[in-house]
């Protein structure tokens, strides 16, 4: 895949020059895998059986695998299993140890780090789940756990806990008592699948599940949160289109996290989604060395829309055991938020946000652009740092014209 000089290494380009770089599409290329023939090559069965899940595998497909690399691989089975697609795989620069795709899916040894305020549960989930494999958090909605298999494992994930079942946790979702549950309690109204990712279901087995959520009758809204599209492509077929489009309003919520990511076969697979009228979000997650870049950031969710896809949530890392080493700080993701938000357009600019640890939910993360609020007026900070006063009564109700612009010495 051509290079994007988007990883350390190397003298950058300037930063006009790099961010329409990063956003080229490009295809991912056959790589080690030339000699596969068209037909396997776009099965998506045939990408998940040929997916590298050994040190052994992973050490004769990238030499330059380094020692912790190694490591980590041959312990990745106890924590989090290591697989990966050659469809992915093709987008890992080997001569980069900071190559930003192969930092989300290469184990590291940092993973046996347990850092004292990391948690195997982050979010509570646990803590949150009345039946098995649901989670009832919020008070009109339902996560819908389906799996714990994906097509390929990010090092950071949040449910690493259950996901790939390497720690022993033994998920078994129970449909039916899942889908009871959700029948008897009318106040859900949304319900999200997720896992594990829901897409690896076969056709006819996802099409079962939607069909029997989409019966009751108080469930308005359904989503699905899924990598497939940026991890396996292929696997966005016509016929999964077509079938999803049966159940509408139905919503999908992708991921990725650098502009690399998306490539030619992402942008089409996401744009038969598209087309079949399913609103489609990103969420990212802020990692170290990956996206903590304004603009590599920027990069990313201009190109998200030009594929058709909203940029929706930027995660802050959750506190999962294991992933200190790809945690950026708070400080940098608003320092992003901060150089997005009237820089680029409005749609490209992502809710940041913290689940709180524990099960709090999710908590939206700002930049102060209300510099102070009293019964008569309110003191604003537009994206170029001027200030602004908009007037009104204790009724919220304007009291008259503000004026243009206030002069940074008045707040003294």
């Amino acid at each position: 895949m051509k290079e994007d000089k988007s990883s350390a290494g190397g003298e950058e380009p300037p930063s006009g020059h790099r961010l329409q770089l990063l956003k080229e599409f490009h295809s991912a290329g056959r790589g080690f895998w030339h000699d596969v023939s068209d037909a396997n090559w776009n099965d998506w069965r045939w990408q998940l059986k040929h997916r590298i899940t050994t040190p052994e595998q992973l050490q004769r497909l990238m030499p330059t695998l380094t020692p912790e690399e190694f490591a980590g691989a041959k312990l990745a089975n106890t924590k989090l299993a290591l697989a990966i697609t050659p469809y992915f795989f093709n987008l890992i620069d080997p001569a980069d140890e900071n190559c930003p795709v192969r930092l989300q899916v290469i184990p590291k040894l940092a993973e046996t780090q347990t850092a004292p305020w990391e948690m195997s549960d982050p979010c509570g989930e646990d803590s949150h789940s009345p039946v098995p494999g649901l989670v009832h958090r919020y008070p009109d909605r339902v996560l819908f756990l389906v799996t714990d298999r994906c097509a390929a494992y990010c090092r950071y994930c949040t449910r690493s806990r259950l996901v790939s079942n390497a720690s022993g946790y033994d998920f078994h979702p129970e449909f039916d008592r899942q889908i009871e549950y959700i029948a008897q309690h009318p106040e859900i109204r949304d319900v999200l699948l997720s896992g594990g990712d829901p897409l690896l279901l076969s056709d006819d087995k996802l099409e079962n599940l939607l069909g029997r959520l989409r019966a009751i009758p108080h469930v308005e809204f359904l989503r699905i949160g899924s990598r497939i599209p940026t991890f396996l492509p292929q696997r966005i077929t016509p016929e999964l289109c077509a079938m999803l489009k049966k159940f509408h309003p139905l919503f999908m919520s992708i991921h990725s996290n650098h502009p690399r990511e998306l490539t030619t076969e992402v942008r089409d697979a996401v744009g038969r989604l598209a087309d079949a009228g399913i609103p489609l979000g990103n969420q990212s997650v802020l990692l170290k060395h990956v996206n903590d870049d304004v603009t590599v950031m920027k990069a990313l969710v201009q190109k998200l829309l030009m594929c058709r896809v909203k940029p929706y949530y930027l995660y802050q890392c959750d506190l999962i055991s294991g992933s200190a080493h790809l945690r950026a700080s708070v400080s940098k993701g608003l320092e992003i938020m901060e150089q997005l938000r009237g820089h680029t357009t409005g749609y490209a600019v992502p809710q940041y946000v913290i689940d709180a640890p524990g099960g709090g939910g999710k908590v939206p993360l700002n930049p102060e652009y209300v510099l102070c609020r009293n019964a008569g007026r309110v003191l604003i900070r537009n994206y170029e740092g001027r200030i602004f006063e908009y007037p009104e009564a204790a009724d919220g109700t304007p009291t008259g014209k503000p004026p243009q612009e206030i002069a940074e010495p008045q707040l003294v």
